[in-house]
């Protein structure tokens, strides 16, 4: 019997995971409407904790003053990066010169932008639940409650560099180094949720080898990362392209993005198809309503949705709602997979005696 104080954890480690979800989708959204700039400072929005509605309650020199509060954190930055050893990296943030250029308001970026961060200060507030009710193991499972604090730091360093992603102007590689951060969070509540589940229950016993399974389904989860690195790369450079074109003629959007877009629609392939094999591997070892089996189901139903949205996205001239559901459920793809992995690497095989 699990007691009520860890299920309380599971629920809410669960629950948290859904936010984290949410948090992408809202942050696809903002990609995908082109709102990340809606707010020109951080945490605040146009300095209120309640951004306006109209640009008459904005102040007269706003553009001015966000510019140079840009700069200013981006000096910080680029000292941050040359400390690093990163010096090529740090002048190519100073000598950007579409930092200095500034952000029209339009309120409907604004509360798009704005609702984004109030979703992720929500995940802020779960996430320290989650660390505080995690101490009920700290006599059982002490990796539990190391593993929550340290997602509340990561989340905090999440944070900052939004706010650097702001500053920057989008600058792709922070936007993409933050993606992968928020694979980290998700990673670490799942690998939490699954631990608690599956801390007072025995090991399953099957009659067949699963190394083979555990392997293939780690490369598959590399792939799935690779792919999603892929696709935020493709993102960022179909910004750039938007820009250029003053966000017209998108349906050549796609047609101008080059190589790594052809990487990217290969290396969906591969994704689909290492997916398929997984899904074969799984069915030949487990059957009934084994969790590894009933995963795999939820995985290929993904599957299915996220290349539906990958042909819309291609020849549908990048619909916006396609895009932030295009990302969703990548996100939602390497969750399955890595809960998978867990369930399946908890599974001894069965050696017959002779």
């Amino acid at each position: 019997m699990i007691a009520k104080s860890e299920n309380r954890f599971i629920r809410l480690n669960f629950i948290t995971i859904i936010v984290t979800l949410l948090v992408i989708l809202a942050g696809g959204i903002v990609r995908s409407t082109g709102s990340g700039m809606g707010c020109p400072d951080w945490p605040k929005c146009f300095d209120q904790y309640i951004p306006p509605t109209s640009v008459n309650d904005l102040p007269a020199d706003y553009k001015e003053k966000y510019v140079a509060g840009r700069i200013k954190k981006n000096e910080k930055f680029a000292k941050y990066l040359e400390s690093m050893g990163k010096t090529e990296l740090a002048n190519s943030i100073r000598h950007d010169q579409s930092i200095i250029v500034p952000e029209e308001f339009n309120p409907a970026k604004t509360w798009t932008e704005y609702v984004n961060r109030l979703i992720g200060a929500v995940l802020g507030v779960f996430l320290i639940l989650v660390a505080i009710y995690s101490f009920v193991y700290k006599k059982t499972a002490k990796r539990i409650v190391v593993l929550s604090i340290l997602n509340i730091l990561i989340v905090g360093y999440q944070g900052w560099l939004g706010s650097i992603v702001v500053s920057t102007n989008l600058t792709q590689w922070v936007v993409t180094v933050h993606m992968l951060l928020a694979l980290v969070i998700l990673g670490i509540l799942i690998y939490t949720y699954n631990y608690a589940k599956q801390l007072h229950k025995e090991r399953s016993v099957i009659m067949y080898r699963i190394l083979w399974l555990k392997g293939f389904l780690a490369f598959t989860i590399i792939i799935t990362i690779a792919q999603i690195v892929l696709g935020t790369e493709v993102r960022e450079s179909i910004d750039t392209i938007a820009k250029s074109l003053n966000f017209g003629a998108r349906n050549t959007w796609v047609g101008k993005v080059g190589s790594v877009f052809s990487w990217h629609r290969d290396l969906a392939i591969l994704v689909a198809v290492c997916n398929f094999i997984v899904y074969k591997m799984v069915i030949d070892r487990f059957s009934g309503k084994a969790w590894p089996l009933m995963t795999a189901n939820y995985i290929m139903v993904i599957l299915i949705i996220q290349i539906a949205a990958g042909f819309i996205l291609s020849y549908l001239s990048l619909p916006p709602y396609a895009q932030a559901i295009h990302i969703l459920f990548a996100t939602i793809l390497f969750s399955l997979q890595y809960y998978l992995y867990l369930l399946v690497y908890r599974t001894a095989t069965y050696k017959p005696s002779r």
